[in-house]
């Protein structure tokens, strides 16, 4: 399972650290992409636009137009609230950092293709004000 990444990704200075705090050298391969080829910028400075953690995201499911809103996670989180998906799963890593508007693409356990686009983001954290969460 891993995540494809698009071509643009921005994270908050802290997601980026946190992110590499948490998975040091062993990150996912889809993780360590993301980090690897993202723009950091301050949390200030996000746009409201972007997924950051602890982000509500609407989904479309481009293969069966099905609508579905997650809120992105640390794996700590994920199992403990429901609609909760951790940035370390192929889903999570796959949005993390992208635009409304763009397509995120994963694999999926069984090995199909996952395909949604990122409609709105109900909640952001930076954008109510919260740089720290």
């Amino acid at each position: 399972m891993h995540a494809t990444l698009a071509t643009e990704r921005t994270l908050t200075e802290l997601d980026y650290l946190r992110l590499q705090k948490l998975v040091g050298r062993n990150a996912p391969a889809a993780v360590a992409a993301v980090l690897d080829a993202a723009d950091t910028v301050q949390s200030c400075d996000i746009a409201a636009d972007v997924v950051t953690m602890h982000s509500q995201v609407e989904l479309r499911d481009l293969h069966t137009a099905r609508r579905q809103t997650l809120t992105l996670c640390y794996p700590s989180d994920a199992g403990s609230i429901a609609g909760c998906v951790s940035v370390l799963s192929p889903v999570g890593a796959s949005l993390l950092g992208l635009k409304v508007g763009s397509v995120a693409r994963w694999q999926t356990p069984s090995g199909e293709q996952g395909e949604a686009e990122v409609v709105a983001i109900p909640f952001q954290p930076e954008a109510s004000g919260d740089y720290t969460a």
